[in-house]
């Protein structure tokens, strides 16, 4: 016996006719289609490093306090959004010039940089000299031995692949210069025995920076290690927040 209801049993319109079931559709979340708001965006090492930029030179032009620009730092450093970076730099003049937009992918894109050189540990200069400058990798160690000579380390340009760089001095008759960018810590001193051995010591504003310590001795020589002004360290191993 067929209990399935006849055609006279379903609901009718007020024109006689049958409707037809609605199929139910799942609805989609507007949150899924809603575009990402620009501050929500997550920051790049290249955003937070652009921020830490204009924070070093705002605190160069005293603008920025010790205490100030050292908790700015550490925000930008730990920053996960754009949104978290922008107001880090709200209040400085030049805070404008600090762009997160992203360039065309068909446009045109700034020429690599040259591979940065691997180099020996050791400097040696006997009756000559010897010259490391450019773009070169530099560890955490680094021995200069110059007799009757000279060696020049230029730090300016090279890749910092530690945090901490000791720099071994041994000059005999001879001497050894060392350069340094403006913006790392330059620390140590050294015996000076019918000759001279000057540090200029600094400590950079960003407690990131890497430090560079110079120690060892001149007999009838120099050492001379000093920042050089206008020339500044982008690439280093930086200390993470969460280390």
């Amino acid at each position: 016996m067929d209990n399935s209801p006849s055609q006279d049993d379903q609901p009718q319109d007020d024109q006689g006719q049958t409707p037809v079931p609605m199929t139910r559709t799942a609805a989609v979340p507007a949150a899924a289609a809603a575009p990402v708001a620009e501050a929500d965006l997550r920051a790049s090492d290249a955003d937070r490093e652009r921020v830490a930029d204009l924070l070093r030179d705002a605190y160069a032009e005293g603008r920025l306090d010790v205490e100030e620009h050292a908790e700015r730092i550490e925000a930008a450093y730990g920053a996960k959004t754009l949104g978290e970076l922008a107001p880090l730099t709200r209040d400085l003049p030049a805070h404008r010039s600090v762009s997160f937009e992203k360039p065309p992918l068909d446009g045109p894109r700034p020429a690599p940089l040259p591979p940065a050189r691997q180099e020996a540990p050791t400097m040696v200069a006997i009756f000559g000299g010897a010259s490391r400058k450019g773009r070169w990798r530099v560890g955490s160690r680094l021995r200069a031995v110059a007799v009757f000579g000279g060696v020049e380390i230029d730090l300016t340009d090279a890749v910092f692949e530690s945090p901490e760089v000791v720099i071994e001095v041994t000059a005999i008759f001879g001497g050894v210069e060392i350069k340094v960018p403006e913006n790392v810590s330059l620390h140590g001193g050294g015996v000076g025995i019918f000759g001279g051995f000057d540090v200029r010591e600094q400590t950079a504003a960003d407690p990131y920076a890497p430090v560079v310590r110079v120690k060892g001795a001149a007999v009838f020589g120099g050492c001379e290690a000093r920042p050089r002004k206008g020339k500044k360290l982008k690439e280093w191993v930086r200390k993470q927040l969460d280390g």
